[in-house]
C-alpha cells in the first residue's frame, strides 16, 4: 500500500505520457530495493524539476490520487510551503499552527475522538468567527459536520500541516487523560483555602505526573510556561523542546507555588529570578532537579533540569568521541600541570564530560577539589565546593582558599571573569592541573577569549595545555532511517572529509521516535593540543585564523568532520549535521 500511495504520481506521469512504462518499471524496482522516496528518485533521475513535482503533486490532490500526510511522508519536498502555494486554490488560507498559541479550550469542548475523527483542530475565535485547520479542505462532508458543531459562529477554514494537527490533537488527548486529576484539584479550589491547595494531593500527583513523563521520553530539562489562555509544560527531548502538557490558565498558580516550595524559594516573591533544588523519587529512581524562575509578562517562566546521576556518571571511553581526539584528550589529561578547557554552549555536555575526565584520573594519592555553581552530582575521592554569593563564595574567593588546601587537580565549572581566570592561570603555572569551561564556538576561539578576558599571552601560552570542544548531535532513528543520495553540490564540498565507502540517511519518523526521525544524541568534538608552535603562535598574538591553520595542517579533526564521518557512517543526518557544527 505505501508504494503504491507514493507510486500513484508516477502511474499520473505515465497516463499524461511523460514517462514510459519501462521508467514507471524502473521506479518501482529502485522504490522497493532503496526505499528511497520516490520524490528524490524523480529530481535524480531528472525526470521532474522541485518546481513541477509541487504541481504534480497539486493535482494529484486535487484528484484524490494521494492525501497530504502521504505528500510528507512519501516526498522530499518542504510541505508547510507546498500548502501556502496551495492554499488560494481551495479558497483557504495556509495556517502555520506552530507559529500560533492554540486556544486548547475550544477542542476541550468538542473532545478528542470528535476533532481526530474528523480530522481538524479548532485553534482560536473572535466574536464572530471560530477559525478551523482542517487536513482535507475537499472534504464537503466535513463542512456539514463544522456547522453542526459550531452552531453560533461562522467558520473559517483553514488548510495545515497534518502533522502539526495531530500535535496539538495528541495534547487535547492527554489533557483529557488527566481530566479527573484537573477536576480533583479544582474542587480543591473550592473546598480549601488558597494557601492549601499548593498543599493538594491533586497538585502533588499532577507535578509527579508531569516529571515522570519527560523523564520517561527521554527529557533533560521541564519548562512550565503561563500564557494569557493556558499554561504550557514543555520537555527538552533530544535538544529540542517538545510539548507534553497544556493546561487552563487556572492550574498554573498553584502548580508553580508547589514546585517552589519543593525548591525552598518564596512563593510570595514573582518580580525577581529565584534558583533552587529538590529530590525526588520517579519509577523507583532518586533524581534530583535544578529549579529556576524567571519574570515575564504572563506570570514566570519555570525551568526543572533533570539531573540523573547515572547519565552524568560515565566513563570518559563512552561518550563517543572520535578516537584521533580521545587519544589527544587523555594525553592532555596525563599532563602534569597546566589548564584545560572543555567548550560550548549551554547543555552541549561539558558538565558530563568534566566528571568523567575527572573520574578517569581520581586516585586515592591525589587531591582533588571542584568548585561549582551548583554541584550537580556528588563524586567519591573529590571535595566539591558550592558557590554561595550571598555569602561571598565566589569562584574567585573558593579558588584562593582551594589553593591553600594543596591539591593536585582542580576543577573550576566555569571560567566567568578575568580575576577566576588569573588565579586558575597561576594555579597552572605553579604546578596544579586545571580543567575548566568556557562559553566559545570552537576550540581556537577559547583562545582570542581568554586573551580578550585580559589575561597576558605570554601566561596564556604557558598555562594552556589543550582545549575541547563539543557539541550534541541527534541520532537518525535506526527504525525509520532512510537511504538517501546527497545533491552534488553537497557532495562536492564535503567529499574530501568522508571515508569512501560511505551510506547517507534522512530521517523520517516513527512510532518509536515519537516521529521526530531521531532518537538521542552523541557527542562530537574537536581536540586542539597547545604543542611549541601554537604555545609561541599565542606568544606574539598570532590571529586566530593563522592558529587555525597551523592546526588543520596538522592533524586537527574538527568538529564539523567529526559530524561528516558520523553522517557517512549512517549515524545522523547531514542535515542534521548542517544545523549543529556548520559554522
Amino acid at each position: 500500500m505505501r508504494e503504491r500511495k507514493a507510486l500513484s504520481v508516477v502511474d499520473f506521469l505515465f497516463e499524461n505520457k511523460i514517462i514510459s512504462q519501462d521508467i514507471v518499471d524502473s521506479i518501482e524496482e529502485e522504490v522497493a530495493e532503496s526505499g528511497d522516496d520516490v520524490g528524490s528518485i524523480l529530481i535524480r533521475r531528472g525526470l521532474v524539476t522541485p518546481d513541477t513535482l509541487n504541481i504534480l503533486l497539486t493535482e494529484a490532490f486535487k484528484n484524490g490520487l494521494i492525501l497530504l500526510h502521504e505528500i510528507y511522508e512519501y516526498f522530499s519536498i518542504d510541505l508547510d510551503k507546498f500548502l501556502a502555494v496551495f492554499a488560494p486554490s481551495t479558497k483557504t488560507e495556509f495556517v502555520d499552527l506552530y507559529s500560533q498559541e492554540v486556544n486548547y479550550a475550544l477542542g476541550a469542548k468538542s473532545g478528542y475522538s470528535k476533532l481526530n475523527k474528523l480530522g481538524i483542530l479548532p485553534y482560536k475565535e473572535d466574536d464572530i468567527n471560530i477559525y478551523v485547520a482542517v487536513k482535507d479542505p475537499f472534504d464537503m462532508a466535513l463542512q456539514e459536520q463544522l456547522h453542526r458543531i459550531f452552531r453560533n459562529k461562522l467558520i473559517k477554514i483553514s488548510i495545515a500541516n497534518p502533522e502539526q494537527i495531530d500535535k496539538h490533537l495528541h495534547n487535547i488527548e492527554i489533557s483529557e487523560s488527566v481530566k479527573d486529576l484537573i477536576a480533583e484539584i479544582r474542587q480543591e479550589f473550592v473546598s480549601k483555602a488558597p494557601t492549601d491547595v499548593e498543599e493538594s494531593s491533586g497538585i502533588l500527583k499532577l507535578i509527579e505526573l508531569i516529571l515522570k513523563t519527560a523523564i520517561i521520553s527521554g527529557g533533560s530539562d521541564i519548562h512550565i510556561e503561563p500564557t494569557e489562555t493556558s499554561c504550557i509544560v514543555r520537555s527538552r527531548i533530544d535538544g529540542m523542546l517538545k510539548e507534553i502538557f497544556v493546561f487552563d490558565r487556572d492550574i498554573y498558580p498553584p502548580l508553580s507555588s508547589r514546585i517552589k516550595l519543593l525548591a525552598n524559594l518564596d512563593i510570595a516573591e514573582k518580580r525577581k529570578p529565584q534558583d533552587g533544588r529538590f529530590s525526588s523519587i520517579v519509577m523507583e529512581k532518586h533524581y534530583d532537579f535544578r529549579i529556576s524562575t524567571l519574570p515575564i509578562m504572563t506570570g514566570e517562566s519555570i525551568v526543572m533540569r533533570i539531573l540523573d546521576k547515572s547519565k552524568v556518571m560515565i566513563k570518559l571511553e563512552e561518550l563517543g568521541m572520535h578516537p584521533g581526539n580521545y587519544k589527544k584528550f587523555r594525553e592532555a589529561m596525563n599532563a602534569p600541570y597546566g589548564i584545560i578547557f572543555v567548550t560550548g554552549p549551554t547543555g552541549s555536555g561539558k558538565t558530563t564530560t568534566l566528571y568523567a575526565g575527572m573520574n578517569a584520573i581520581k586516585d586515592v594519592k591525589k587531591k582533588m577539589i571542584t568548585v561549582e555553581d551548583p554541584v550537580e552530582y556528588q563524586m567519591n575521592l573529590i571535595q566539591q565546593v558550592q558557590v554561595n554569593t550571598k555569602a561571598n563564595l565566589t569562584f574567585a574567593t573558593a579558588l584562593r582558599s582551594i589553593l591553600r588546601q594543596d591539591p593536585d587537580i582542580i576543577m573550576i565549572g566555569e571560567v566567568r571573569d578575568k580575576e577566576t581566570l588569573k588565579i586558575a592561570v597561576e594555579a597552572s603555572l605553579t604546578g596544579h592541573l586545571v580543567f575548566s569551561t568556557l562559553h566559545t564556538n570552537d576550540a581556537v576561539s577559547a583562545v582570542t577569549r581568554i586573551v580578550d578576558m585580559g589575561i597576558e599571552a605570554y601566561l596564556i601560552s604557558g598555562a594552556l595545555v589543550a582545549i575541547q570542544a563539543q557539541r550534541l548531535i541527534r541520532k537518525v532513528c535506526p527504525h525509520c532511517k532512510i537511504k538517501t543520495e546527497l545533491p552534488s553540490e553537497v557532495m562536492a564540498e564535503i567529499k574530501p572529509f568522508i571515508p569512501e565507502y560511505h551510506h547517507f540517511y534522512k530521517a523520517k519518523g516513527c512510532d518509536k521516535c515519537n516521529n521526530t526521525g531521531y532518537a538521542g544524541r552523541e557527542m562530537i568534538s574537536e581536540v586542539l593540543m597547545i604543542d611549541d608552535t601554537i604555545q609561541s603562535m599565542i606568544a606574539r598574538g598570532s590571529s586566530k585564523e593563522k592558529i587555525a591553520k597551523y592546526a588543520d595542517e596538522n592533524g586537527f579533526i574538527s568538529m564539523f568532520k567529526d559530524a561528516l564521518i558520523r553522517a557517512a557512517n549512517g549515524k545522523t543526518t547531514i542535515e542534521e549535521v548542517y544545523r549543529v557544527a556548520k559554522s
